[in-house]
């Protein structure tokens, strides 16, 4: 599977959005005067992180037909992101937008997602994927939590996995865009059991598993069917699953500046790192510091290093921290 993604080449599956910043850094939103305009939504954050560390990224996913919808397929553009596969709907949908502030202490996201225009993504559209120009195929559990989406991921998961790619799965559970949790758990672990690589939380296993203190189990137990698992656990670091075995890793202290955009810059680093074909700790090391790279800057996509940061990061940062 890993020989797989020394092409380098992702397909990656969910939304883009608009996100504003209140400005200047540590501005609460109900305070602001003005806004720091960029491109968020997870998937697009991971294709951007992957473009900037030397991979190909394809985007499949729906926009509005509007202002918005057009200022993230420009965004697209200038990250160097495929969106051959990004779609234009017309009617009452809205491509996602965010409210994020660059601060710690009191930090508030508020996300407006109803009737979002990524959940229009359908079965056609993933259909219409050439497949055998790509890699791996890579999605976020925010595709799976409502309809056709849900159906269309599980069709490119079929598809992907007919022309022998590895899928790569990150749970990144959104209680708000979903149904119910039951709902959630049922369909997150259905995406699961389908997965080669599975990165997820604590908290994210647990729900999936029914109970935070069964998550470190139930990822255990993912990891009889997939190649990786990785479990993450905040300042605490992460457990690695693979080949039967389990290794611990830390993270890389840093002052963050805002809590967001860990998890999108983590995928990123750890599937750039694995197509560079490097080792898979060295590759979980490089995911950490892109993350710890991410939280300390404002936005997210725009907040991606690329291979010089990371190197240049990564040579005055030399060891991590295991809480």
């Amino acid at each position: 599977m890993l020989e797989r993604l020394k092409g380098g080449r992702f397909l990656v599956i969910g939304r883009v959005g608009m996100d504003l910043t209140p400005m200047p850094e540590g501005t609460r939103t109900r305070e602001a005067h003005r806004m720091m305009v960029s491109m968020g939504g997870s998937s697009a954050n991971i294709a951007a992180g992957l473009v900037r560390l030397g991979c190909g990224a394809s985007l499949v996913t729906c926009v509005s037909d509007d202002a918005v919808g057009w200022y993230c397929e420009g965004q697209l553009d200038a990250f160097g992101i495929d969106r051959r596969h990004v779609r234009r709907v017309r009617g009452e949908e809205r491509t996602s937008l965010a409210l994020v502030e660059a601060r710690v202490a009191e930090h508030q996201s508020v996300i407006y997602r109803n009737n979002a225009a990524d959940f229009r993504m359908d079965v056609a559209d993933v259909e219409a994927v050439d497949y055998a120009r790509f890699d791996a195929l890579i999605t976020a559990g925010t595709v799976f939590a409502a309809e056709p989406s849900r159906s269309a991921a599980f069709r490119a998961f079929d598809l992907a996995r007919a022309g022998g790619l590895p899928v790569i799965f990150d749970i990144d559970y959104r209680p708000y865009s979903w149904p119910s949790p039951d709902v959630a758990a049922d369909v997150l672990s259905r995406a699961g059991d389908m997965a080669d690589v599975i990165v997820g939380n604590d908290e994210e296993f647990g729900f999936m598993a029914g109970g935070i203190d069964k998550g470190f189990a139930h990822a255990r137990a993912l990891a009889q069917k997939a190649d990786i698992v990785i479990y993450k656990m905040g300042p605490r670091g992460a457990v690695t699953f693979a080949d039967g075995g389990e290794s611990r890793s830390g993270i890389y202290p840093v002052k963050a500046l805002k809590p967001t955009g860990a998890g999108d810059s983590f995928m990123a680093g750890l599937i750039a790192g694995l197509s560079e074909g490097r080792p898979l700790a060295q590759a979980v090391a490089r995911g950490s510091a892109c993350a710890s790279i991410v939280v300390a800057r404002p936005g997210c996509a725009i907040a991606m290093p690329d291979r010089a940061a990371l190197d240049a990061f990564l040579a005055t940062h030399p060891g991590q921290t295991q809480g």
